[in-house]
C-alpha cells in the first residue's frame, strides 16, 4: 500500500482563503500528498482593492521539466485556475504526459453568467481542449455553458432536464464522463437551495443544500479539493459530492456566525480534522 500523490495546478494566494491555499490542507487532511505546481502568486485574491500578482507562466516548464527529470508520477492531476492561452497549452502537454493519473479540472472562467475579465476568447477555446484529458470536471453554470456555447439562462435558473442535456454533452467531450454543475438554482420558486448537478457515466443524481449568505472567495475551491480528493480515494462521486456539500455549508454557516468579510473566505480550519 502507498500513500498517493496529486499534482496540484492551481494559483497560490497569500491572503483570501482561495486556490492552493485552502485545497492543499484539505486534499491533506484527506491522506493524499499534495505536489502544487503554481499558475500565479498573489498577496491577496483579486477580489481585494489592492493585490500583487506575479504571473508564474515563464516558470513552468522549467517546474515541469524538474519534476520529469526526477521520475516522478502522480495518482491524480487536479487543475484549477490559469492565467494565460499558454498556461493551457502547457497544462495539456502535463496532462497528455500523465495519463495514467486520474485527471480532474475545474474549468475556471467564470460566473454568474460573465466571463472573468482576464480570460481571453482564446483561452475558453484552449480550455474546452483540456476536456478530453478529464476524469471529471466541474464547471459552475456559467461555464458549463461557455464549454457549449450555449446562452446563460434567465436569472441563472435551469432545470433539471436541461442540466441532464448539457452535463450529457460536457460527458461526451470527456475521457472519464464524469461531471458535476456546481452551484446551481433549479427552480425559480426555490432560490433558498443551491444544487451540484452530478452526471456519472449517464446516472444523474442531484445534491441539494441551503443557501446561506451571499458568495464567498474559495467556496469553490474547497468543494473541488474535497470531490477530487475523495474521488482519488475510491469513494463514489455522489458520495464525495455529499460531502463537500456538507463542509462547504458547515463553513459557510461559521463564516456567517463569525461576521467574516465575503473575500476573506471559509473558515475551514475550524473543521478540517472532521474530514
Amino acid at each position: 500500500m502507498k500513500q498517493k500523490k496529486i499534482a496540484l495546478i492551481n494559483d497560490f494566494t497569500g491572503f483570501g482563503r482561495c486556490s492552493v491555499t485552502v485545497e492543499l490542507p484539505i486534499i491533506s487532511a484527506l491522506k493524499i500528498q499534495v505536489c502544487p505546481l503554481p499558475t500565479a502568486i498573489l498577496s491577496v485574491h483579486t477580489g481585494f482593492k489592492n493585490y500583487f500578482f506575479d504571473d508564474y507562466t515563464d516558470r513552468m516548464k522549467n517546474y515541469i521539466d524538474s519534476w520529469q527529470k526526477n521520475n516522478l508520477e502522480f495518482d491524480g492531476v487536479a487543475t484549477g485556475f490559469l492565467g494565460s492561452a499558454e498556461q493551457i497549452e502547457i497544462v495539456g502537454d502535463f496532462l497528455k504526459k500523465n495519463s495514467s493519473a486520474l485527471i480532474m479540472i475545474d474549468p475556471v472562467m467564470g460566473d454568474h453568467g460573465k466571463i472573468y475579465a482576464s480570460y481571453t476568447r482564446e483561452m475558453c477555446r484552449q480550455m474546452k481542449k483540456l476536456l478530453h484529458f478529464a476524469d471529471l470536471v466541474t464547471p459552475n453554470l456559467t461555464e458549463a455553458c461557455e464549454l457549449l456555447n450555449i446562452p446563460y439562462p434567465v436569472r441563472g435558473i435551469i432545470s433539471d432536464s436541461d442540466l441532464a442535456i448539457m452535463a450529457a454533452n460536457i460527458s461526451a467531450k470527456t475521457r472519464g464522463g464524469k461531471v458535476v454543475i456546481t452551484g446551481v438554482t433549479m427552480d425559480f420558486d426555490d432560490e433558498k437551495n443551491i444544487s451540484n448537478f452530478i452526471y456519472d457515466g449517464g446516472k444523474v443524481d442531484v445534491v441539494t443544500s441551503q443557501k446561506l449568505g451571499g458568495d464567498r472567495s474559495g467556496a469553490g475551491d474547497v468543494f473541488f479539493a474535497i470531490v477530487a480528493a475523495s474521488v482519488l480515494n475510491g469513494e463514489n462521486l455522489l458520495n464525495s459530492v455529499k460531502k463537500a456539500a456538507d463542509f462547504v455549508t458547515k463553513c459557510i454557516a461559521h463564516a456567517e456566525k463569525l461576521n467574516l468579510a465575503w473575500n476573506w473566505g471559509l473558515p475551514f480550519e475550524e473543521f478540517l480534522t472532521e474530514l
